[in-house]
């Protein structure tokens, strides 16, 4: 029943979205945007809470499932709310969202400027003090079993490929586009096969 419940809550969330979740950080985000939100496994609590979530994905499938999912929540228009778009081509107005959720995203970038594209779209579209929350694949703790086949990409230890970040690269970059971390640098290494490293930044207001 305790299972069934949580469940029923949280849906399928990443575990530490959850966590960010439970530590109260996003209490007065009502702005939600998932830049590559799939079927929308991280916005179950979101829609829940009366959140106002918006989400889009280039998978026109996924993005159906999540707009008949979504229309029983009155606070959004499925259509409106959940497009077919690029995460580089977010169809938004600057400073918009309070929270925004990029997961499992970032390392499918091509190269480094299709990285930092998706990544500045995200940022341009975040409001001043609002929240970055991100994971994504990194060399962090398997440095030496990584193999570099150009444009930033790697091949892992459990053979896929993926752009890897780390931890100098987040530092760099969250200076960069004027963010400060709200939390540590965390990493989870999975039995050396791969590393997911989430990256907490929140945006700096202005003076």
């Amino acid at each position: 029943m305790r299972k069934q419940h949580i469940k029923d809550t949280f849906g399928s969330i990443d575990i530490y979205l959850l966590d960010q979740i439970l530590k109260g950080t996003y209490d007065e985000c009502d702005m939600i945007l998932d830049a590559g939100c799939g079927t929308g496994r991280n916005l179950l609590y979101a829609l829940k809470s009366g959140a106002k979530v918006f989400g889009v994905d280039q998978n026109l499938e996924a993005i159906a499932q999540l707009r008949l999912f979504a229309s029983s929540f009155p606070q959004v228009d499925p259509e409106e709310n959940f497009k077919v778009v690029s995460v580089e081509e977010l169809p938004f107005e600057s400073e918009t969202f309070d929270l925004v959720i990029s997961s499992a995203v970032l390392h499918f970038a091509e190269n480094m400027n299709h990285f930092e594209a998706m990544l500045n779209s995200m940022w341009n579209v975040l409001k001043p003090g609002g929240y970055f929350f991100c994971r994504l694949a990194s060399e962090i703790g398997i440095e030496s079993l990584v193999r570099f086949v150009g444009n930033g990409r790697y091949i892992l230890p459990d053979g896929s490929e993926r752009f890897l970040v780390n931890q100098e690269m987040l530092l760099r970059l969250t200076k960069k586009i004027g963010g400060e971390l709200h939390e540590p640098i965390k990493t989870t290494n999975v039995q050396n096969l791969r590393s997911m490293t989430t990256w907490c930044v929140r945006k700096i207001k202005s003076s």
